[in-house]
């Protein structure tokens, strides 16, 4: 299974869990960030874990761009890191 780095790119969380810069590497556990936010990216970082590509933008690339469904308080980038 591969990895994928997670990077808060903006935030204005309301529980003070996520603040911009935050990464995590993401192998087996879920990072420690709000389960309303993990529910939301987990299925593209585990598709980038089992070797997908993702629409990203005009083009495929094995990164994604989310937002929190909190109103996008938090901004997420996520993509695949080589073993």
């Amino acid at each position: 299974m591969g990895i994928v780095r997670l990077m808060i790119t903006e935030s204005k969380c309301r529980g003070g869990y996520c603040k911009k810069g935050d990464h995590y590497l993401v192998e087996d556990l879920c990072p420690p960030l709000c389960h309303e936010l993990w529910n939301s990216i987990y299925p593209f970082v585990y598709a980038l874990q089992n070797g997908a590509t993702l629409d990203y933008g005009n083009r495929k690339a094995k990164q994604f761009d989310m937002e929190c469904p909190d109103n996008g308080r938090v901004k997420i980038h996520g993509e695949y890191v080589e073993d």
